[in-house]
């Protein structure tokens, strides 16, 4: 089927909506100064003593989200250069500057998600999985009538449509004998918003990312379930493959980076490093005792099953027409498909 000019403007401004669910309302960062894409990415210079070496930069447009954190402290602790790649990171207070960015090739790869990876294809942008990420949503209630996900059949649930957000609670029903028919959806893609009303009994239940999450438990709302629990992962980090050709061995040096934060953190107490999660993801100072960091792991590539499940969604929902495999999306510069 052939999209023509219109289509794919269409789906492009689809595409900012889609993944606008995370970071909304937390600050904006760069922690390099240089900026460059795919075609533009200006040599880093590292120093090591009196010896000056040259090092290919990557630059990574990622969100202020849990997902982010090993990455950060792969450039903090100066793992990337180790391995030599110099890591451009820059986080946006919104998806939807993350993808300006993107859409201008001023970042190689981004943080996303499964279903705006249909949608990026959908639109005609070559965007391949490298791996997953670390992420996590959370469905959060202080109804005490709600003690399981299937307590929710008939109430309200504030999430953002057509996002991973509305596919992760599908799921979560899904497993609890549920369809999305059976709950009132709330649409509000502001996530701050969303614990606010949530607080202030507006809704029987949210979906809510960190630091919300945290701060939503620190004021008496309950967990019902989370993506890890209910085994969803919609979590990736992704390049077009114009990048993937022309920077195979940054990337693969980005995930030996990657692993190396995971192992500092696996041998390290949580004090090492938590002020610089607060920094990044934008925890409330005061929360810093109930902070709980992710046991991280070492980078690995997608679960096909866990693209067949979201893009049969994104189906379901006229998100995704064109006929795609997750074969085609998924990228092999670092793990096998």
């Amino acid at each position: 089927m052939k999209f023509g000019a219109t289509r794919r403007m269409m789906m492009l401004l689809a595409l900012v909506l889609v993944v606008s669910i995370v970071g909304v309302a937390c600050g904006s960062k760069t922690n390099n100064a240089n900026t460059g894409g795919a075609d533009n990415t200006p040599a880093a210079t590292e120093k090591t003593g009196d010896t000056s070496a040259e090092l290919p930069e990557l630059s990574l447009g990622l969100l202020p989200s849990i997902d982010a954190i090993p990455f950060i402290i792969a450039h903090e602790q100066g793992f990337d250069r180790k391995r030599g790649v110099n890591l451009n990171i820059q986080t946006f207070k919104s998806a939807k500057d993350r993808d300006v960015a993107f859409q201008a090739g001023k970042v190689d790869g981004l943080s996303a998600d499964l279903v705006a990876i249909s949608i990026y294809n959908e639109a005609g942008l070559n965007v391949k999985i490298t791996s997953t990420t670390f992420g996590e949503f959370d469905l959060l209630t202080g109804n005490n009538e709600i003690q399981d996900v299937k307590d929710l059949k008939g109430k309200t649930v504030i999430l953002s449509k057509n996002t991973s957000t509305q596919y992760t609670v599908a799921m979560m029903l899904k497993q609890a004998g549920l369809t999305e028919k059976d709950i009132h959806v709330t649409e509000v893609p502001q996530i701050p918003t969303r614990l606010e009303l949530l607080k202030n009994n507006k809704a029987d239940a949210a979906i809510l990312p960190e630091p919300f999450v945290t701060m939503g438990k620190a004021s008496g709302l309950r967990v019902l379930s989370s993506t890890n629990q209910a085994q969803v992962n919609p979590f990736v980090l992704a390049f077009p493959q114009s990048a993937i050709d022309a920077k195979p061995e940054a990337i693969r040096a980005m995930y030996a980076a990657y692993d190396d934060a995971v192992a500092y953190m696996q041998s390290h107490d949580q004090k090492d490093y938590i002020d610089l999660v607060i920094k990044e993801v934008g925890y409330p100072e005061t929360l810093k005792d109930q902070i709980e960091v992710p046991a991280y792991i070492p980078a690995n590539q997608v679960d096909v099953k866990e693209v067949e499940a979201a893009f049969a969604w994104a189906r379901e929902q006229g998100l995704l027409t064109k006929n795609i495999t997750p074969e085609e999306v998924i990228s092999d510069v670092q793990f096998q498909k």
